[in-house]
């Protein structure tokens, strides 16, 4: 069924089906294939990394920012329409990306214009989706949604690192120029146009302007923090050349920049919550957090993103630091984990057939806390493939799992009429865990590197006085990223290259074991979200005035 009422049938709804997986496809493939080619990037247009770092932490901010404000259109422009403008967009900041002669033109297209029409088309995705398939259909439909975005994030530096090899990095925004038209002309064409409404809701302007300030300020800081110091200044803040906060402010301006979030973010509730008492149209109203299966299934989703940002993370870093791989041979290594995603995606959609969808859901968090326990096991410096790989079919097992499921039952019993806004809540929720995640891991990470190297820097008997004082000094502010100086002595230079690695396994597992604490937690809280037979219980006694169960 449709939003409009009318009754879409099967092979309508496999085109719109298909549309929808395609966009979210191209989303999830954009910023991961841009990774591998920042190297080739770097050289063709002559500039440094911190410049083009900002093409896609300005992607990050402007898609996290305006995610909510992106679903409240859809909400009162229809998600048909909403998802044609996002796309559109995407497709025109991907052309303006392809053909750029620089950083400049790069950011515009693919951090503003680009990321712009990720914030609509993604929101709207969902809510087609979820007002498009019902019953015993809509457990897969989310399973197929979630194994695309598994699939787009783990081979995006495979796809990547072809089409830069082989041919040029524009190739990968050729493409979305190629395939976001045929997405829309699928929706548009089996999807019905949504019907006019008498009343046209108004945008609440204040609240948007509130939110996508304190969510850009909020993913800044936990993004950049380890760039510009997570309280005194690593570095100056420039934009534009101009120099925003200098390196020898008091504070940092990341913490400068959760007080603003806060202050921001804050007062947007404030506001909401006065709109809503009025009938005044609220962005979001706040009341959906009542829905017991909405707000515990956005917390257990934040648990679930911080723990997959995290299991990327420390397998990237310890991948290319203890075991000397290429972020190409990195990707290689982890393509086991994108293919369960997939398969546990569609397993876990049709096993809402037979059993409830949150057991679905729990049964994938709890295969993912396995996963990463035995990870943390398994990690060394010479940890191989194969003993990786039942920790990839765990891992993506539970992701595919739970991640698909989790979102349906995040958006089980939102109105229609306010799946949007609801789904951009979802998916900002899984934007600040994914930023989280990276942001703690990398913290642990770095902090535990330190720690081990310096103890084994202080022990080492090989190194003379002179090596092993600098190696602590350089460790101490390099790191994961520490690489010994050139001019050391082959037989020094082995020690220190052994140390570092040892120290990076060591502190991986630390933090694996913070990461399977995390998901722990995520389990646990999954146990709040009611099932069917609760559900029920609620919706009588709703409908008799009786007090909720």
């Amino acid at each position: 069924m449709s939003d409009t009422g009318v009754v879409i049938d099967a092979s309508r709804r496999r085109i719109v089906l298909a549309a929808l997986l395609t966009a979210v496809f191209i989303v999830s493939l954009d910023s991961s294939v841009l990774n591998v080619a920042i190297p080739t990037i770097l050289r063709d247009f002559g500039t440094t990394l911190p410049a083009l770092q900002w093409v896609i932490t300005g992607y990050s901010l402007t898609f996290a920012s305006l995610l909510i404000i992106g679903g409240r259109l859809a909400d009162i422009w229809g998600p048909r329409r909403m998802f044609a403008i996002g796309a559109s967009l995407f497709a025109l900041g991907s052309f303006v990306a392809a053909v750029s002669t620089g950083v400049l033109m790069l950011v515009i297209g693919e951090a503003v214009i680009e990321g712009i029409g990720a914030s609509l088309m993604i929101p709207s995705s969902l809510a087609l989706l979820s007002r498009t398939f019902q019953g015993a259909d809509r457990g897969p439909a989310f399973g197929m949604w979630t194994a695309t975005m598994g699939v787009g994030s783990s081979f995006g530096p495979l796809i990547g690192g072809f089409l830069t090899t082989n041919h040029s990095w524009r190739w990968a925004f050729v493409v979305n120029v190629v395939v976001a038209p045929l997405a829309i002309a699928g929706v548009l064409w089996a999807n019905r146009p949504e019907p006019r409404r008498d009343v046209r809701e108004p945008i609440d302007v204040p609240g948007a302007l509130l939110i996508s300030s304190g969510m850009a300020l909020l993913v800044f800081g936990i993004s950049q923090g380890e760039t510009y110091g997570w309280w005194v200044p690593a570095r100056a803040f420039v934009v534009g050349g101009v120099t925003v906060w200098p390196s020898d402010a008091p504070i940092s301006i990341v913490p400068s920049a959760f007080a603003a979030a806060v202050l921001l973010l804050g007062s947007f509730l404030v506001v909401e919550r006065a709109k809503e008492r009025r009938g005044a149209w609220p962005l979001f109203e706040l009341s959906q957090l009542r829905n017991r299966g909405f707000r515990y299934g956005l917390s257990t989703l934040l648990f679930l993103a911080m723990g997959q940002a995290a299991f990327t993370l420390i397998l990237s870093v310890l991948l290319q630091n203890s075991r000397n791989l290429s972020a190409f041979d990195t990707g290689l290594w982890l393509v086991p984990s994108g293919l369960a995603i997939v398969v546990g995606a569609r397993v876990g959609g049709q096993l809402t057939r037979r059993i409830e969808t949150v057991w679905v859901a729990r049964i994938g968090v709890a295969t993912l806390t396995i996963g990463l326990a035995i990870t943390s096991w398994v990690i060394s410096p010479v940890v191989t493939l194969l003993a990786l790989v039942p920790c990839f079919v765990l891992f993506g097992f539970g992701h595919g799992f739970s991640s698909s499921q989790i979102t349906n039952l995040i958006l089980r019993d939102v109105p229609p009429d306010r799946s949007g806004a609801a789904s951009g809540a979802n998916s900002t929720v899984r934007n600040l865990g994914w930023a989280f995640g990276v942001a703690s891991v990398s913290a642990i990470m770095s902090a535990f590197t330190v720690h081990y190297a310096v103890e084994r820097l202080q022990s080492a008997e090989r190194l003379t006085e002179a090596v092993r004082a600098d190696a602590i000094a350089q460790v101490r502010e390099d790191s994961v990223n520490y690489e010994p100086p050139t001019a050391t002595p082959p037989d020094e230079a082995a020690v220190l290259e052994g140390v570092l690695d040892e120290s990076v396994a060591d502190a991986a597992r630390q933090a694996m074991r913070f990461t399977t604490a995390l998901v722990s937690l995520g389990f646990g809280v999954s146990f709040l979200i009611p099932g069917e037979a609760r559900r029920r219980r609620h919706e009588a006694a709703a409908t008799a005035g009786a007090p909720l169960p």
